[in-house]
Formats: structure tokens, C-alpha cells, sequence
């Protein structure tokens, strides 16, 4: 399994952050490629966090390749300091949803394979039939918009709520399609959004996110490097964001404004773009189309805080996440 789920980016991540040594962290460890990748480009160790406990059995057959080099912990990477218990030389987070749970029908994450509506990274509280069965439609509304940009949303939630009770993928994604155009050849499935947006609500991506970039800038050592890889425009915004509000770098202000005394940038950035796949890459692979990695290196300031609304993380205005 962990073969056949090529990650994306994984070769120019290895060069932006080369070399690579001492002791890094993967916080979204799925089919293990990021950890494989670093581990063979010359980590000393590896510590594989993910909050989907189904992973780490898949992981048996080839992980104690690596002995000891390869630690694996369930977890959240918004604790990703705490559950590395140790100063890091580098994390890697790949963001939103692996093409291993995608293929997985029983997980409820894909449009296209119907399973049980469910979307829980961790098997563990509601799921999204119990919220997309219960809320209000102006909190789903609110939902679709602000976590998926989705411009339908009203008219999509009104169908959720007139098609209860849901249970199953295929279900969801007619009902979502049921309210907009047919695809022009080469489009996305009109359920792509909806999906995005509610499998962001059930497992609090948004506030992990925040709270895992906090927790990479606490860990690393400096000269440490976070590298993120991330697949959509909200994702990016908001680690584009941190990055340059922690490495002081945001730029504006006014020349009209008095002078305010900023702490020590946390990080700098080698790299003034997002780094984005290659020609042969894209052809490869068509999830990596959309794929962004921003690179930060840690300086010797101590770590700082960073609020959310600076970040842009997206809100819902009448209650959720």
C-alpha cells in the first residue's frame, strides 16, 4: 500500500530542505512517503504522527525496516511538540485528505465510491452524517461557503436538509450535484467542494492547521526547517500568512503610522513562492496540479503566538468550528 501512494512533491520538498539530518517529525504520516523520503536522504530519525489509527496498521508490513529510526505516534500535528517530546531539526506537513482514505469507500471521504457518510480522520466523534443530519441549514450554508468557497451554498444546504436523513457518499454528492450545472469536460465533479468544506468542518482542519504551525515553531531547533504542503487556496493562505507574520515579513503598514517595535522574526523564508510540481509531476499525477509547499527556517527567537483572525482562518459566523 505504502508503494502505491506516490506522495506529492516529496522530490523537490527533499531539495528545498536540503540537507537533511537529525531528527524530524512528519505530522501527517498516512502512507509513510514523506517519512520513507527523509528517512533515505538522511534523517537519523523519524517521528510519523497521525490522528487516523488505521495508518499505522497499514504501516506494519514496512516499518520496522527502519529499527528505531522510525517512531510512530497517534496524535494530532497540533501537538506535534508535546508528542515529539524532543527539540525537531525539521517537520513536514502534507495537508487535507490522503489519496489512501480517498480510496477507501468506507471511510465516507470520496463523491465517487459510496460508503458510509462519515469523514472522522480519527474515528472518533460526530461524524458527517450526524452533522449534516442535525444542524441548521444556515449553519451549513455557512459551512459550504466559508470552508469550501462554494458560491451555491445556500441552494445546496436547503437540498441537504429537504433530503434527510443522509447517510451514504453517493447520496450527498447527487444531491450537491442535483443543484448545479454538468461539468464542462475537464471540470471538477460538482460535489468537490461541498466535500472539502464538510470534511474541514468535522475534523477541525482549519483551527489544527493554526494550531499545528504554532506547535512546529515551538518544537523546531534553530536552523530547523518546516516545510508544508498544501492543496487548496485556504490552506495556503493560511500557512502563506504565519509564515510571513512569524518571519516579519507580511510587508504594508503605513509611513503615516507610528513606529511599533516588532519581536525578533521566528522564522525566515528562503523562498519568495510557493514551490509547485514539476511538468512531469503534474502529467504523473493529477492530484499534484494544485499542490503548494512553503518552506520557513527557524531562527534563535524564542517562540512567539500568532491569532487566528491574522492567519485569515476562515469562521463560521452562526456557530460550528
Amino acid at each position: 500500500m505504502a508503494e502505491s501512494h506516490v506522495p506529492v512533491l516529496l522530490a523537490p520538498l527533499l531539495r528545498a530542505v536540503a540537507p537533511v539530518s537529525g531528527v524530524w517529525l512528519d505530522g501527517t504520516f498516512g502512507a509513510g512517503g514523506y517519512s520513507r523520503g527523509l528517512l533515505e536522504a538522511g534523517a537519523d530519525r523519524v517521528i510519523g504522527v497521525d490522528r487516523d489509527p488505521l495508518v499505522f496498521d497499514m504501516a506494519a508490513s514496512w516499518a520496522g525496516e527502519y529499527g528505531d529510526r522510525l517512531r510512530l505516534v497517534e496524535g494530532t500535528f497540533s501537538d506535534l511538540d508535546q508528542l515529539a517530546g524532543e527539540s525537531l531539526d525539521g517537520v513536514v506537513l502534507d495537508l487535507g485528505v490522503s489519496s489512501m482514505q480517498l480510496d477507501l469507500a468506507e471511510r465516507g471521504f470520496s463523491f465517487l465510491r459510496d460508503g458510509p457518510l462519515d469523514m472522522r480522520m480519527e474515528q472518533a466523534g460526530p461524524s458527517a452524517a450526524d452533522l449534516l443530519n442535525t444542524a441548521d441549514e444556515a449553519v451549513i450554508a455557512d459551512v459550504l461557503y466559508h470552508y469550501g468557497e462554494e458560491r451555491a451554498a445556500r441552494r445546496i444546504a436547503r437540498a441537504i436538509v429537504a433530503a434527510r436523513p443522509l447517510t451514504r457518499t453517493a447520496h450527498l454528492a447527487e444531491v450537491v450535484a442535483s443543484c448545479l450545472p454538468r461539468p464542462k469536460p475537464g471540470q471538477s465533479h460538482p460535489a468537490t467542494r461541498s466535500f472539502q468544506a464538510i470534511r474541514i468542518w468535522v475534523n477541525d482542519e482549519f483551527r489544527q492547521l493554526v494550531d499545528g504551525l504554532s506547535a512546529a515553531e515551538r518544537a523546531l531547533k534553530p536552523g530547523g526547517k518546516l516545510a508544508v504542503v498544501s492543496f487548496h487556496s485556504l490552506e495556503d493562505r493560511i500557512v502563506k500568512r504565519f509564515m510571513q507574520a512569524r518571519s516579519n515579513s507580511a510587508g504594508g503598514g503605513s509611513r503615516y503610522a507610528p513606529v511599533q517595535e516588532t519581536a525578533p522574526p521566528a522564522f525566515t523564508m528562503p523562498f519568495r513562492r510557493a514551490i509547485g510540481p514539476d511538468p512531469e509531476e503534474e502529467a504523473a499525477n493529477p492530484r499534484a496540479r494544485s499542490a503548494l509547499l512553503r518552506v520557513a527556517i527557524r531562527t534563535d527567537a524564542p517562540a512567539g503566538s500568532v491569532e487566528a483572525d491574522a492567519l485569515a482562518m476562515p469562521r463560521l459566523p452562526k456557530g460550528g468550528h
